[in-house]
């Protein structure tokens, strides 16, 4: 559904997006994380056509540069900071959007009660909560059903009920067989919403992994400097191989390349084997 392929983007002499690809499938759901600054948006407003870029993006099979149009037709948009008409009822404003987008007349209320907002219809969109508004916001993009959904830090200035509520929305949509295409940088929100996640630093692609493994992703680095016996080198080193460890002889010892908080879990597996450790060190890598 979507495919961004060594995507740049420069404001200036400043380099925001460097060289960052990644494919979302037809029905998948991927997490852009990372901090401010990291990127997410950028990339987001690259897709929507907004910024100028260097690089490829096609969304549903249609360059989102040379036919935009048509590849916007396939999405629906949820900003971060939401610009809805405050003076506008709640079924008005979807009413608006469902003109601008020719979809069915009473696609409206339907998508109002979808987001469970039937009881707000007529309140005025500006005397709503915040999760109300971000419900709305989303019950907006829904509208014309586009099969692909996207959505930049959805829950950032919602609280825990709102924002509990919003992505169990989300949940139900991908579930539906929606695309998702997600801004965060909650660790939970993306194990709710996400398949799979690129981490992004500084504009750059860090690692993409699944989303359950999102945690140890990126957790701080460390190398484990185990020193042992010349007699038991052989062994132990079969033994991390075999307790997945990436272990490399070195010297007197092995080094392990290993996320900090889970330093203890070579020893331990070592010392159950009855390998002795005779000297251990920790440094934090890059």
């Amino acid at each position: 559904m979507i495919r961004v392929s060594d995507l740049h983007v420069r404001f200036g002499r400043s380099t925001v997006v460097d060289g960052v690809s990644f494919d979302v499938p037809d029905g998948g759901s991927l997490a852009l994380w990372g901090d401010n600054g990291a990127g997410k948006t950028t990339i987001i407003r690259a897709v929507l056509g907004q910024v100028p870029y260097r690089g490829t993006i096609t969304v549903g099979g249609h360059d989102a540069r040379r036919d935009g149009r048509a590849a916007r037709a396939l999405l629906g948009y949820v900003p971060q900071r939401l610009a809805l008409y405050d003076e506008l009822s709640a079924i008005g404003l979807l009413r608006f959007v469902a003109d601008l987008r020719k979809a069915p007349k009473d696609e409206p209320s339907a998508r109002l009660e979808r987001v469970g907002l039937t009881d707000h219809a007529k309140k005025a969109v500006g005397a709503l909560s915040g999760g109300m508004r971000q419900r709305l916001a989303l019950a907006a993009a829904l509208i014309g059903d586009p099969p692909l959904l996207i959505l930049d830090e959805p829950t950032a200035s919602l609280d825990a009920h709102a924002r509990a509520d919003v992505l169990g929305l989300l949940a139900d949509l991908r579930t539906s067989g929606k695309t998702l295409l997600v801004t965060s940088h909650r660790l939970g929100e993306v194990r709710a919403v996400a398949d799979r996640v690129v981490v992004l630093d500084l504009g750059r692609t860090r690692v993409e992994c699944d989303a359950h493994a999102l945690e140890a992703a990126i957790a701080p680095m460390g190398i484990l400097r185990l020193d042992l016996s010349r007699e038991t080198m052989d062994e132990a080193l079969a033994v991390l191989a075999a307790a997945g460890f990436d272990a490399r002889r070195n010297g007197r010892g092995v080094h392990i390349r290993i996320p900090v908080g889970r330093r203890a879990e070579p020893l331990s597996a070592l010392w159950r084997a009855g390998i002795d450790v005779q000297d251990i060190a920790l440094e934090e890598s890059p």
